[in-house]
């Protein structure tokens, strides 16, 4: 079984800058490149995608709204996954959570995500 454990979140006022982490008990699939991705889901509002690395390739995916203010990055030697976040907004507000893919799928879909945190709390003020 893979366990997700986020933290990191909090209180900011627009502007300030955030860093999210998401320690991972094991990568699901050691062999492959697969998805670690960091979604939200605002208040009311479905999850959303925010950002996504490959667990070997290098490659990064951002969404629009976070492009230019986010970056996401991963620490394989702690299983440790990464989301900075500068310049929030208070439309950045919401529950975000890490995931772990199992298998190959598009990076901005839920479905591609086997495996989920709990999540944490962050709350942009204007």
């Amino acid at each position: 079984q893979v366990q997700l454990m986020e933290s990191g979140g909090g209180s900011v006022q627009a502007g300030g800058s955030l860093r999210l982490s998401c320690v991972v008990s094991r990568y699901p699939d050691t062999k492959q490149s697969r998805w670690m991705g960091w979604f939200r889901q605002p208040p009311g509002k479905a999850r959303e995608a925010v950002a996504a690395i490959q667990t070997i390739k290098t490659e990064t995916n951002y969404a629009d709204s976070v492009k230019g203010r986010f970056a996401i990055s991963r620490d394989n030697a702690q299983n440790t996954l990464y989301l900075q976040m500068n310049s929030l907004k208070p439309e950045d507000t919401g529950m975000y959570f890490c995931a772990a893919a199992t298998r190959l799928g598009s990076w901005y879909l839920p479905a591609t995500y086997y495996f989920w945190g709990q999540g944490t709390q962050v709350t942009v003020s204007s």
